[in-house]
């Protein structure tokens, strides 16, 4: 069977590019002008896109890159300026905050392939995917304390995916670390040479597009609600979702394909 490969018309403004192929979505940050900065606009892309492929189930996997020298350099601090009213302030950043939600309640998993510098917002994007390979020449930071604003969102993603003394580490002074350090803090999974990032990107949505998708569905969202529990509470709850989790016919399906030694059919719930 040939490869299927699109260019999606959605969106027509060219601030997010979107392409097709085998059941992996990769969608492109593409403002490089203005160092791929969340701009409204690209929030509002983003958001209605992730909208788009969580009711497509053709969607195995989704990779999330960017144009230009930098991966993201967080909020469009012109726009931000520009916003002179508290309650435009605020409804922007309840926009952006639903935007990296819907990427947690995502059915798909979300791969980060980081070239570049993520800074800011472009951090806490990075943090919100559910895994990120990124080159070795990639930086990151959370720089708000060097201009008098607690990066005060992005620790949110940054917290919760490093551990506290890394996140304050980097929230306190604001410096650029690079892909090694960010690899051994968790920020990403792993860094790898710039010119083996797109095979190693291939190598993981390959894999994961492997899988049942209602396994990995179910999965991540057994994963993100139970990992803000107690663990009593987590306990519980996944002793709920394992028995759906065992009669469904993927389990039933990946089970008899292990035990006959064949490759599994999945067929969902």
């Amino acid at each position: 069977q040939m490869s299927r490969a699109k260019l999606a018309t959605r969106p027509s403004n060219n601030i997010l590019l979107r392409e097709e192929q085998d059941g992996v979505t990769t969608l492109t940050l593409n403002r490089p002008e203005s160092g791929n900065s969340l701009s409204h606009a690209l929030v509002d892309e983003l958001q209605g896109t992730f909208q788009e492929i969580a009711e497509d189930s053709s969607i195995r996997v989704v990779v999330l890159t960017a144009n230009g020298k930098l991966f993201c350099t967080g909020h469009d601090l012109k726009e931000s300026l520009n916003t002179k009213l508290a309650e435009d302030k605020r409804a922007a950043n309840v926009s952006c905050a639903a935007m990296l939600q819907s990427m947690l309640e995502l059915p798909q998993p979300i791969i980060a392939k980081v070239r570049g510098i993520a800074t800011a917002a472009g951090c806490e994007l990075v943090a919100t995917c559910d895994l990120a390979i990124a080159s070795d020449k990639s930086q990151f930071a959370t720089p708000g304390v060097n201009i008098g604003l607690w990066c005060l969102s992005p620790q949110v993603a940054v917290s919760r995916t490093v551990a506290p003394k890394h996140a304050l580490q980097m929230l306190l002074s604001g410096k650029l670390i690079d892909a090694e350090t960010a690899t051994r803090f968790g920020l990403i999974n792993e860094s790898v040479p710039d010119a083996e990032l797109d095979e190693r990107v291939r190598e993981w949505t390959c894999d994961l597009a492997s899988k049942s998708p209602y396994t990995i569905a179910m999965g991540k969202e057994s994963f993100y609600r139970q990992i803000e529990m107690s663990r009593r509470d987590a306990y519980n709850y996944v002793n709920e979702v394992m028995i759906r989790a065992f009669n469904s016919r993927d389990a039933k399906e990946g089970i008899a394909s292990f035990l006959e030694k064949r490759e599994p059919e999945w067929k969902g719930r």
